[in-house]
Parts: C-alpha cells; sequence; structure tokens
C-alpha cells in the first residue's frame, strides 16, 4: 500500500484514516463481512464532508467567491453558500444555527421518486393538512406533464442540498432532463411534514 503522508490537522488525519480503513477492505475481499466495507465507505464519505468544509472555508478565507466556489462545484453561487456558508444574524453579528431535520434529504428524494415513477398519490403521504387540501394527485401529475413538455423526459437526479429556513428544513434537488435542467424542492416543518414542494427552474 501507498506510503501516507503524515498530517497533523485533525480533518486531514481523519481522511486519511478513513481512507486506510476503507482500502483494507476493498483489498481483503471475501475475508470480512461485506457490512464492514459499507461501514468504512461511510466513514470515509463522513470524512470528506469534513474536508470538503474545510477546504471550501480555506477558499473563502484566501477571497474567492461564492461563484467562483460554485463553479467548482458545478453549482450556483447560493447552492454553495446554502452548503458551505456560516452566515451571522444581522441582529446579532453571531453565527445562525443550521439547524435541518434528521434524514431530511433522503425523504425528499423518495418524494421526489414518486413523482418521477407516476406514484402521484404517494407522494403526498407526509402533506400536511394545508398541502393536502391544496395539492391533490392530479395537480402534481399535471405539474410533471408541464415539466416534461418544457424539458422533455426525465434523466437522473443531483446531490440534495438540505438548509435551514427559519423554522424549517429545504432541500433542493437538482433533476436532470433531455433539454434542461430543474430543481425540485420540498420544504419539511419541524414535525416533518411537507409544506412546500416545487419543480422549477434552477437558480442562475
Amino acid at each position: 500500500m501507498a506510503d501516507w503522508p503524515e498530517v497533523s490537522d485533525p480533518v486531514a488525519v481523519a481522511v486519511r484514516d478513513a481512507a486506510r480503513r476503507l482500502l483494507g477492505e476493498l483489498a481483503d475481499q471475501g475475508t470480512g463481512s461485506p457490512l464492514d466495507v459499507v461501514l468504512a465507505a461511510r466513514e470515509l464519505s463522513t470524512a470528506a464532508t469534513l474536508a470538503m468544509q474545510a477546504a471550501v472555508d480555506r477558499a473563502r478565507a484566501a477571497g474567492h467567491s461564492w461563484r467562483e466556489i460554485g463553479d467548482v462545484l458545478s453549482t450556483t453561487r447560493q447552492a454553495a453558500f446554502q452548503r458551505f456558508g456560516r452566515p451571522l444574524d444581522p441582529r446579532t453579528n453571531q453565527p445562525m444555527p443550521r439547524h435541518t431535520l434528521p434524514g431530511a434529504q433522503d425523504r425528499a428524494i423518495e418524494v421526489l421518486g414518486c413523482i418521477i415513477e407516476g406514484r402521484w398519490e404517494d407522494a403526498r403521504r407526509d402533506f400536511d393538512a394545508k398541502m393536502l387540501e391544496a395539492v391533490d394527485a392530479d395537480r402534481i401529475a399535471h405539474a410533471w406533464a408541464l415539466t416534461a413538455a418544457q424539458v422533455g423526459a426525465y434523466e437522473r437526479m443531483g446531490e440534495p442540498l438540505a438548509y435551514s429556513a427559519e423554522n424549517t428544513t429545504v432541500v433542493d434537488l437538482p433533476l436532470y432532463f433531455e433539454a434542461g435542467d430543474r430543481t425540485g424542492r420540498v420544504v419539511f416543518d419541524e414535525d416533518g411534514k411537507v409544506i412546500g414542494l416545487w419543480i422549477r427552474p434552477p437558480e442562475p
């Protein structure tokens, strides 16, 4: 196995150690539990997330704009800021909390997956009372048909982005079609109910 550089930064140490474990598990196929490989991959994913935040913080400290960072990440400056920014509350000049609903990204993928698969009623399963009244299965189907008319056949999803806004969690999910892109947005309240759902053009 290749020599690993000596590092002291905690994030770099976490990435190095997690990568070592995953490489070890992958190199010893058949000798351990496949779940050990899954666990090692998850540890590396977590370490990589920390490394990404540290890398963005370093880029910002060096004077790079959110547009430049968004370009490198193939996303918008707003999405990059929402994911990695450290906004200050203008009232107190203190960092604002970034609490999001646990599992919100997976749940948003499930909601939009139901729409993509034509399971309109299933998409409404976690709607709150107001959403259930305002958005029926036919309305969801109509909106999806309009999307297809504008940008063609659905192709794939991108990486979801979850962020907090007031007392809600917003998840934006890039959706790629044959002739254009859209963003699926699912908004959850504190109880995990869906209180907003849109399919809209991505932010410029």
